[in-house]
């Protein structure tokens, strides 16, 4: 059963047990504008427990805020089965207070959808949908606003955003994705609530900041968070690339921001979240290591800024808790994306050991967008795609030739000298100086001494 499908059919379950229920927030208005929903949400006035009741099963996660998950067959007492549909099921409620900036103080449950929606974060967000007649009830003028491409608080933007300080960025988001505008009232709040946005847990910027910049409009997003104050707040890194200078012989384009930009403008939809972030960091180190032209002929230089940038990319995934995963191949992006500018000039062992980084494609695509987001130059990129192409993967990773027990046996002493030795047999090997493991021994006796005892 489609994910539709089983929304329709929860909402006739509950209809059937004399309750309203319609489809609600961003199914419908993604509906409306002929895209396919991520998922669906069912919006009743039947309690949490009535809703256990007719869907035995369900997941009480939200009950406490008047939310239930209801699992494909949770009515029939079925067990869900991987990869069946789900749906979350919200009672029609009020809530009153947000000490926390997230959750609610309290919820009070209404009787009405007019009441329910006034709750909801923006107007684009507040439409129901009647799945049986297709009637579209908008008590808010969503869809006057979907329309005009428009996004806009429901009510008193303050409010609204005092309540889940996380709705801020969640309006850029939807700006960009939509390519709307964010209303007047709603940016002017935006503005004058920014410094708040720290209060929102460093887990939640991390994934609305990576769908930010993975659902295929970075750049406007970007341009956006600025615009709204929050980039300044939430990754001031990126905020002092703007006006920081390039070398024009490398650089046409302008400065590091713009640079950045354009290399986000690149990313499309559906990117690796990875690959993203180390486009976006690939050169937060520029703004600190930043030198003016000095002398005749000297030009502006970026000293150190890789290293320097690779420990903030680090210092940032920890900020935002990115799994350890995830932040090592970010770090490893941003460390790795100007050792390009030396491929033709590498040693075959070294541009073997440099193609077996993980995940080696990311470090493609980040070259070849910083490349045409410059000057434009992709003969490196080129370079290295025909290596890729004509270098069989047993060449890039072979068999070692040689091991520990082989240099005990030649009579070297385990030690540190041991990774030296077997790093430079392997080197030869990549090279292609030996091919078989009596090359290697032999090898080993012509470099190395053993030590006499």
């Amino acid at each position: 059963m489609s994910a539709r499908a089983f929304a329709e059919h929860i909402c006739r379950t509950l209809r059937s047990a004399g309750h309203q229920a319609y489809f609600v927030g961003g199914c419908v208005r993604d509906i409306l504008l002929h895209r396919e929903p991520a998922d669906y949400d069912v919006a009743t006035d039947a309690t949490p427990e009535r809703v256990e009741q007719i869907f035995p099963n369900s997941l009480m996660v939200g009950a406490k805020f008047g939310v239930v998950v209801v699992l494909q067959g949770s009515e029939t007492g079925d067990r869900a089965e991987s990869g069946s549909a789900t749906a979350e099921v919200a009672t029609f409620r009020s809530d009153v207070g947000y000490s926390d900036g997230r959750h609610p103080d309290q919820v009070v449950y209404a009787s009405s959808p007019q009441e329910d929606v006034q709750r909801r974060d923006f107007t684009i967000n507040g439409l129901l949908l009647d799945p049986e007649t297709n009637e579209v009830l908008d008590f808010v003028g969503g869809r006057d606003d979907l329309r005009a491409g428009i996004v806009r608080a429901i009510g008193r933007p303050h409010e609204r955003f005092r309540e889940d300080k996380l709705r801020m960025l969640r309006a850029v988001r939807f700006a960009a994705r939509f390519g709307y505008a964010i209303e007047s009232e709603t940016l002017r709040a935006i503005q004058s609530l920014a410094p708040e946005i720290g209060q929102v847990s460093a887990e939640r910027l991390r994934d609305e900041l990576t769908k930010l910049l993975t659902e295929g409009a970075a750049r406007r997003g970007f341009e956006l968070l600025d615009q709204t104050r929050l980039l300044r707040e939430l990754l001031p890194e990126i905020s002092r690339m703007k006006g920081v200078q390039q070398p024009p012989q490398f650089h046409p384009e302008g400065d590091v921001w713009i640079h950045t930009l354009l290399m986000l403008e690149g990313l499309p939809p559906g990117c690796s979240p990875a690959l993203a972030w180390g486009v976006l960091l690939h050169d937060v180190g520029k703004p600190p290591t930043f030198a003016p032209p000095s002398g005749p002929n000297g030009r502006i230089r970026f000293d150190r800024h890789v290293e320097v940038g690779t420990r903030m990319a680090q210092e940032i995934c920890e900020r935002l808790r990115f799994s350890n995963d995830d932040s090592a191949q970010i770090a490893s992006l941003v460390a790795n994306h100007l050792r390009f500018k030396d491929v033709p000039q590498m040693k075959r062992s070294t541009l073997k050991r440099f193609v077996r980084l993980d995940r080696f494609d990311e470090h493609m695509e980040l070259h070849r967008l910083d490349c045409s987001s410059s000057h434009r130059n992709l003969e490196n990129y080129e370079f290295m795609r025909r290596f890729l192409a004509e270098t069989p993967p047993e060449e890039v990773h072979p068999v070692r030739l040689l091991t520990g027990d082989d240099l005990i046996s030649l009579g070297f002493r385990p030690g540190p000298e041991f990774r030296e030795i077997l790093e430079s047999a392997e080197d030869a090997q990549l090279e292609g100086s030996i091919e078989t493991r009596d090359d290697a021994l032999i090898w080993v006796r012509k470099h190395y001494q053993a030590p006499t005892i």
